[in-house]
């Protein structure tokens, strides 16, 4: 009768706790609007620290490099604040440079290119078009676009309100300058105490896992933390790179926008696999209408060369560990990332399905090993029985 009444009460208690369950779930569905809107504005107010964690993660590998760099070559007992100081001061420094020399040239090509874009489609379509290319070349492939980019009020994209909006959106959720500081000083504290910070998280892991789970989660949590990094900072300062070797290339070809399409193009290049596409074509075209098809042409043979060059030499050497996955994953990443969210999820889509196909990896070679284990076990079992069989008939 106790052992019925206990059954009971807890079948009482595990019946209530479902319910409170779905009734919880509906109201969160029912009131979505109001919950996404609360998560929205929590998302802005930690912005910050988020800025703060990418800023580190950014900054971490020169950091240790120049930190390492001290250590061996003198006696210096803080070298990771030095290091630290030091990379923030380079990282000031080239800010300003393109503050003050880099982005009064951008918006100066920028407006020339918008007040002179209908003097450029009248000239390649009077002139390259009509007489110097097939003519299927000219109806299916270069006449559309040009079509397509004269229909586009490139005025109103481009005007000084426009630009102030663009500018205003991007940096939305750091317009002010406290939050500004609070993101500097939370990478700053960060970068200084990396090692104190990963040990609490891997304390307070060890103390609410067990051994086999925090084993796990310790190795998921490496592995996500290199690659993170890795990915990370590597693809900026590639950017980088790319933007200062196109543009260079492309002036020496005597490119008109040579600044402007070469640091479209580095920026593009944070975009795995889409980026480089996509930036490579829109400069193409903008070159077709300033140059004409010869000059578009020869910079799209050396760009392609140049990506080419930096997917197999440059980035590899930069990135320390290069993510071994696949162009039909990363496409898939770059596009659920972007539907999801925009240009920041493209940009870490591939370390997080990295981190995915890693995990399920590992999911799938230790059920692979269970299962051949089970069948060693197995086979030994039959032949155990089988002997046993014969030693019975031969007694």
């Amino acid at each position: 009768m106790k052992k019925e009444k206990i059954m009971g009460t807890k079948k009482w208690i595990y019946w209530v706790s479902i319910g409170i369950v779905l009734i919880v779930i509906y109201k969160f569905l029912d009131n979505f609007s109001g919950i996404g809107k609360w998560l929205a504005n929590l998302f802005y107010i930690l912005m910050p620290f988020v800025i703060g964690i990418i800023l580190a993660y950014v900054l971490y590998l020169p950091s240790k490099k120049i930190e390492n760099l001290f250590k061996k070559k003198t006696k210096l007992k803080h070298t990771r604040g030095l290091s630290i100081a030091i990379v923030y001061a380079l990282a000031i420094a080239a800010i300003s440079i393109i503050i003050k020399f880099i982005i009064p040239v951008l918006f100066g090509s920028i407006e020339d290119l918008v007040s002179n874009i209908q003097s450029y489609y009248n000239a390649i379509s009077a002139d390259e078009i009509n007489f110097d290319i097939a003519p299927w070349i000219q109806n299916n492939i270069l006449k559309p676009i040009v079509e397509y980019i004269q229909k586009i009020n490139f005025e109103e994209m481009f005007t000084p309100e426009k630009i102030k909006t663009y500018i205003d959106s991007a940096f939305g959720a750091v317009k002010s300058i406290v939050n500004i500081f609070i993101a500097i000083v939370c990478s700053i504290y960060i970068l200084a105490q990396r090692e104190s910070i990963v040990e609490f998280i891997n304390k307070f892991a060890k103390s609410v896992m067990k051994d086999s789970g925090y084993r796990k989660f310790n190795k998921y949590f490496t592995s996500g933390n290199e690659i993170f990094v890795n990915f990370i900072s590597s693809q900026v300062i590639d950017a980088f790179v790319v933007a200062a070797v196109t543009s260079i290339a492309m002036s020496i070809i005597g490119v008109k926008y040579s600044l402007l399409l070469g640091v479209f193009i580095g920026i593009s290049n944070l975009i795995p696999y889409f980026g480089a596409i996509v930036g490579v074509a829109i400069s193409i075209i903008i070159t077709l209408l300033t140059g004409g098809w010869k000059q578009a042409l020869i910079m799209a043979i050396v760009v392609i060369i140049l990506q080419q060059i930096d997917a197999n030499i440059i980035n590899p050497r930069i990135t320390s560990s290069r993510l071994k996955i696949s162009p039909l994953l990363v496409i898939f990443a770059v596009t659920v990332g972007g539907a999801y969210f925009g240009v920041i999820g493209m940009f870490i889509a591939v370390p997080i399905i990295t981190l995915i196909k890693l995990v399920i990896e590992d999911f799938i070679n230790v059920r692979l090993k269970d299962k051949e284990v089970a069948k060693n076990v197995n086979v030994i079992e039959n032949e155990n029985n089988i002997k046993n069989i014969e030693d019975n008939i031969e007694n």
